[in-house]
């Protein structure tokens, strides 16, 4: 692994895989706590409107994603919290409206749609060192986010009525809460791709709350947890030619899947 460390796209690599697995450790265990994983996937899969933006506009991709993705976030949580329709009728339908703008800007767009699989099934070994301080950015706004509404999120996760009762406004914090997943899903893009976000969103922290209840302890266990996952399958993926968003997924849905095997195992065994 050391000798790879030699070459400039392995360590813009590695540095986008620590910084995507900041802003998923800290915002997946929000997602996970809450249970919103399907307006989480719903925000990623609408946010490829921006990227189909971004191409016929001919600008970077990812500054279409930014803003496209906040304002399905902020769609989604208003329909989802004043409309009448159900919400996962709503999530569903901005989720696929999105990705048919995507498609639609995309087939305007003159000549070829370069890197388009890219964003959608993820390719680290490609990041940018300008990506690379995007990311940057990005998760010092989440971090800032995060450690001034700690407690906020806190009370919102497990009670929102409570947090109504105690004055806090809670649709508003519900509605900065998924502007931030939406940011950390732009950091997650080129990383996994739309396609796999969600699991690089959710599997850290799932995993994580397997081992403690205590939400500052899943957050850094959610961390160390996906930069192990970033780091193995990209080595494995470098190693043996394979898609690198793809690897990292797969490393750590069975790491995830084997420790609750083990976890299974083990309560049987108590039991009995």
């Amino acid at each position: 692994m050391m000798e790879l460390l030699h070459y400039e796209f392995v360590r813009n690599a590695i540095s986008a895989g620590i910084l995507a697995s900041i802003a998923c450790g800290i915002i997946g265990v929000y997602v996970v706590v809450k249970r919103i994983v399907f307006i989480s996937g719903g925000i990623a899969h609408a946010s490829f409107g921006g990227i189909g933006l971004g191409y016929y506009l001919d600008i970077n991709p990812i500054f279409g994603v930014l803003p496209f993705s906040i304002a399905s976030a902020l769609s989604m949580g208003l329909v989802s919290k004043r409309s009448k329709i159900p919400e996962d009728t709503a999530i569903g339908i901005l989720w696929a409206l999105g990705m048919s703008i995507g498609i639609i800007f995309v087939s305007l767009t003159p000549g070829y749609a370069p890197d388009l699989m890219t964003y959608l099934f993820g390719n680290i070994l490609t990041v940018p060192f300008s990506d690379v301080f995007l990311m940057l950015s990005l998760d010092a706004v989440i971090i800032l986010m995060v450690y001034s509404f700690y407690k906020e999120f806190l009370a919102l996760c497990f009670d929102e009525e409570f947090t109504e009762v105690l004055g806090v406004p809670a649709e508003r914090l519900y509605l900065v809460l998924l502007c931030l997943i939406a940011l950390t899903v732009v950091v997650m893009i080129r990383v996994v791709g739309i396609i796999l976000v969600i699991a690089l969103l959710t599997i850290p922290a799932a995993l994580s709350r397997q081992f403690t209840a205590n939400l500052k302890k899943m957050m850094m266990l959610s961390i160390l947890f996906g930069a192990v996952f970033c780091s193995g399958g990209i080595y494995l993926s470098y190693i043996f030619d394979l898609p690198s968003g793809a690897t990292i997924v797969l490393v750590m849905s069975l790491v995830y899947l084997v420790h609750s095997l083990i976890e299974d195992i083990g309560s049987k065994e108590r039991f009995e």
